[in-house]
């Protein structure tokens, strides 16, 4: 049957990501590909505990409808917790909506600001699932380039005096997805100046912040905003459990309003199970306590990763070396498809994530993300030893 859909299906592809997490159904496949937390440090015996407890204390009003904002003493958390690991005291909970995962952010920012044609500037390279949001709304992107330090200020500048229609930008400024890299505080403050005199919106998503397991915590874009141009993304996926889909934004308050209309509309409200949930976990457990458990378990995983690719990967093959978040990023010498090296790793049994589908625009056909995140010790070693396999039989082939 020939159905007639929308044409905005032809710009929506499924993720290349979430196709390759199939994957990871596969046993014998050592899976680099995805970005998910370690099961094993979820905390499902307090999580038990605890919504044991909720349901008898208040189950009925836990399974109702609830309003559309979230849960106001969860609220009241959020804004605790950013001025207290984020820098941002003073932020009102009314200011603060609780969504379904940060994911509903990034397509409700696509849903309140483009209109076919409009622009939407990103680091180059950046995430795909906020790519993939976006995409739906008819934008044309705007590569802004970056280095190891980061976005580069001077580049953003370029872009918005000669660009028409730019209508916000997207950033992770800490432990970037797909790279790894995090944005040096001078960077990050001549940013700030650049979108100041444009009045540019900023969409600061930041996943990835807590989990810094060496260094110093830098400062967020929202803590040096000075003009409420600078809307914060935030979740509980990875200092939590990411099945619970619980998100956040704190933005200026007409931003935020104008989510909350567009939520009434999409789902009501984000699950008030869950966050009656997380609420309860965090006054009866020690977060913190949790997040440095995690903290602890993957900076272990993070080094030896590290050392593992030292040892085993070929001259001219470069990466990324965070010091927090999920991911590294693999680059291939020049002549070299990482196109090739991953239908090789396959070949081998060992996934990692081709690096063109973090460009909207152009394709460099050199770089994998890597996970590391979700993987025992032994299974890294083997599954680098098998990438570093690969990667040197494509190299030969290329010569």
């Amino acid at each position: 049957m020939q159905r007639n859909y929308a044409k905005r299906m032809d710009r929506m592809k499924a993720s290349e990501i979430r196709e390759l997490l199939k994957l990871t159904t596969k046993p014998e496949i050592i899976s680099f590909a995805g970005g998910l937390p370690a099961p094993e440090l979820f905390p499902v015996e307090d999580i038990a505990k605890v919504a044991h407890d909720l349901v008898l204390k208040e189950g009925r009003q836990l399974l109702q409808y609830a309003t559309t904002e979230g849960r106001l003493t969860l609220r009241q958390k959020i804004a605790k917790r950013m001025a207290e690991k984020y820098g941002t005291p003073g932020i009102d909970p009314d200011d603060i909506l609780i969504t379904t995962g940060s994911q509903q952010c990034l397509d409700f920012c696509g849903k309140l600001f483009l209109d076919p044609g409009d622009v939407v500037l990103c680091e180059s390279p950046s995430y795909l699932g906020a790519l993939n949001a976006f995409n739906a709304y008819e934008p044309v992107f705007k590569e802004v380039p970056t280095d190891e330090e980061g976005i580069i200020p001077e580049e953003l500048d370029k872009i918005l005096a000669t660009t028409p229609r730019v209508k916000f930008i997207y950033v992770i400024p800490e432990f970037q997805n797909p790279t790894g890299v995090s944005w040096t505080v001078e960077r990050r403050r001549k940013f700030m100046e650049v979108v100041n005199k444009y009045d540019l919106p900023v969409f600061e998503d930041d996943p990835y912040g807590e989990l810094r397991y060496t260094g110093k915590m830098n400062p967020t874009l929202k803590s040096m905003d000075t003009k409420g141009l600078v809307s914060f993304l935030g979740t509980f996926s990875k200092i939590f459990c990411p099945g619970m889909r619980l998100g956040w934004i704190a933005g200026p308050h007409d931003i935020v309003e104008k989510f909350v209309t567009i939520k009434q509309s999409a789902d009501l409200h984000t699950s008030n199970f869950d966050q009656g949930i997380v609420d309860a976990y965090i006054d009866s457990c020690d977060l913190d306590a949790h997040v440095e458990e995690i903290k602890a378990l993957y900076g272990k995983r993070l080094q030896l990763i590290l050392k593992t690719m030292e040892e085993e990967f070929p001259e001219g093959v470069t990466f990324t070396r965070p010091e927090g978040g999920l991911f590294l990023w693999v680059t291939m010498p020049k002549g070299v498809s990482s196109l090739k090296v991953f239908n090789k790793c396959i070949e081998m049994k060992v996934a990692a994530v081709i690096g063109d589908a973090f460009y909207p625009n152009e394709k460099t056909d050199r770089s994998l993300r890597v996970n590391y995140s979700n993987m025992p010790e032994d299974r890294i070693i083997e599954g680098i030893k098998r990438m570093a396999k690969a990667i040197k039989a494509v190299m030969a082939e290329s010569k």
